[in-house]
């Protein structure tokens, strides 16, 4: 959290805005056979053949979004890549390019926007996507980025979120809730470090969550899995916005209702142990925290022997119709109502 005062700060404004897209996206390389052109033209040309096209984009705004006070630029540009993969993955297709537009104010040297830019890079190699054009601005404060990401899928394999039947199981991937507690651990630190600045934060108990939230990974692993185990889901979703938020998505437009258990939900030992350090309910994080950037699908209960003991796969409910409604059902074996009460950019 203390910041070097040394550093090297090369003004934005002597590369101009075409020296500074040349300069930050010298180090891209084209690995995939549907990138026909990519980056120096009016347009990117893609070539996908017989196969579909699967097109995702998110924003993501300083202060919003994220806080550079504890979100490292490599990382805050690694994530911005990932957030969007996830959505590729949601739809149980491949992500292949994507497209980065940044508006930066001019308190941000070009050092600053290269680690940005070395953090996009490291994703687009880790998950094998193009990056293939995208735009720079200025902003009147703050950072700003857009990643538009592109995947391809035989029409066959696509996954929506309406697809979901009655009786078929809900199942999640890895375990929920760490990204969110370990965003508060960092606004705690924060706040410390804001009341006194020589005071540096001790997080070796609390690695895991942290990295949940300033590095997070999308499922790229999962598509591949399901192919292999021979499972298509009948519905998918990636879990953004929080849990309930995630299965009410899917419930309404499959037309379903569903019963979520609670002690069926995966949980990491050290979100338990800090949620109780942090006196907060560990069910009420795992379902409504976000950024977990899991998979959460529905299987016809045929499938079940398949996934059964996987490793990645917890099934944590099943559907029912409609008129049963959407709830959650308590260890005491009572059923609550389901609320969306993800996390929500527009309520500030």
């Amino acid at each position: 959290m203390i910041e070097d005062k040394n550093q090297q700060r090369t003004s934005l404004s002597e590369l101009g805005e075409f020296g500074l897209i040349k300069h930050l996206t010298k180090n891209f390389e084209i690995n995939q056979p549907s990138t026909f052109k990519g980056i120096g033209d009016d347009a990117a040309v893609l070539d996908f053949k017989d196969k579909k096209a699967v097109i995702s984009t998110d924003l993501l705004i300083e202060g919003v979004h994220f806080d550079l006070a504890y979100m490292p630029l490599k990382h805050l540009g690694y994530k911005s890549v990932v957030v969007n993969l996830s959505d590729i993955y949601a739809m149980n297709a491949k992500p292949t390019q994507i497209t980065v537009s940044v508006a930066v104010s001019n308190r941000f040297p070009l050092e600053a926007l290269e680690e940005l830019f070395d953090g996009i890079a490291l994703a687009a190699k880790e998950y094998t996507v193009d990056v293939i054009g995208g735009d720079t601005t200025s902003s009147q404060k703050g950072l700003i980025i857009s990643i538009t990401a592109i995947g391809e899928a035989e029409e066959s394999e696509l996954v929506y979120r309406n697809g979901a039947k009655s009786n078929d199981l809900l199942v999640v991937t890895g375990d929920i809730g760490s990204a969110y507690m370990g965003l508060q651990v960092l606004e705690r630190e924060k706040q410390v470090f804001q009341v006194n600045p020589n005071n540096q934060p001790d997080l070796d108990a609390y690695t895991y969550i942290i990295e949940r939230q300033l590095k997070p990974e999308a499922r790229k692993d999962i598509r591949t899995l399901l192919h292999a185990l021979e499972v298509k889901p009948t519905s998918m979703i990636d879990i953004s916005d929080g849990l309930s938020s995630e299965i009410i998505h899917i419930c309404k437009q499959s037309e379903v209702g569903c019963n979520l258990y609670e002690d069926k939900l995966p949980l990491d030992p050290q979100l338990i142990n800090v949620c109780e350090e942090f006196n907060i309910d560990s069910t009420t994080v795992a379902i409504n925290g976000g950024e977990d950037y899991e998979l959460l699908f529905t299987i016809s209960m045929d499938d079940y022997d398949k996934i059964k003991g996987n490793p990645n796969f917890t099934v944590i409910g099943h559907m029912t119709p409609e008129s049963e409604g959407i709830h959650l059902v308590t260890r005491a074996n009572t059923k609550i109502p389901l609320k969306a009460r993800g996390w929500n950019a527009l309520n500030g």
